[in-house]
């Protein structure tokens, strides 16, 4: 379960890298759901494998989730919520957070709209982030957007992202790749040793 870390031990690391994981936890209980839930479970063994990359090469792993609109929950009480109680159980399960990863908790499309998470990387040291999850569509691309903005390097696996729509999907890529300049090769061609 994740905890409340402690940012001065990681700020020494100098952590130029942050994996960015965007609403996989994520309950796929309302109207519709079935597309993305599909799509969704298609990238989580990819996501699954390149946290454990991450986290054995000290890059810091950071759940950016959706709030629900629930102002008075906390990260904790969605996984615990998920995972008893709805179709995303076991995506969750999958992607369950490791004692010492990250979370913010979003309120709208951007994982930098109303959050911590620009503080977070500040303090990080974080360059570049890689950005997973889902909808690649909607709240991966506007967080990317949010992030070009703030002179990030991006990089986007197109093996880590999807949307309810495929068409859709591969739109974002391209706008991913030709307009914010972000690199969609596969998660299994990123370095996660590269500190530049």
């Amino acid at each position: 379960m994740p905890h409340a870390p402690n940012l001065s031990d990681d700020a020494e690391k100098g952590c130029h890298l942050a994996l960015l994981i965007v609403d996989m936890i994520n309950g796929f209980d309302f109207p519709d759901a079935e597309p993305l839930l599909r799509r969704a479970q298609a990238i989580t063994d990819p996501i699954a494998e390149l946290a454990g990359r991450a986290r054995a090469a000290e890059v810091p792993v950071i759940y950016v989730n959706d709030n629900f609109g629930r102002w008075r929950s906390d990260f904790r009480g969605i996984i615990t919520h998920v995972r008893a109680h709805t179709p995303g159980a076991a995506i969750a399960d999958k992607l369950a957070p490791h004692q010492h990863d990250y979370f913010v908790l979003k309120p709208r499309h951007s994982g930098f709209l109303g959050t911590s998470l620009e503080v977070l990387l500040q303090h990080l040291g974080t360059r570049c982030l890689i950005l997973t999850g889902i909808a690649g569509d909607m709240c991966v691309l506007f967080t990317a957007m949010d992030a070009y903005m703030r002179s990030f390097q991006l990089l986007a696996p197109a093996d880590c992202i999807a949307s309810a729509d495929e068409a859709n999907n591969r739109r974002a890529l391209d706008l991913l790749r030709e307009s914010l300049r972000a690199d969609t090769s596969p998660s299994s061609a990123i370095d996660l040793t590269r500190r530049e």
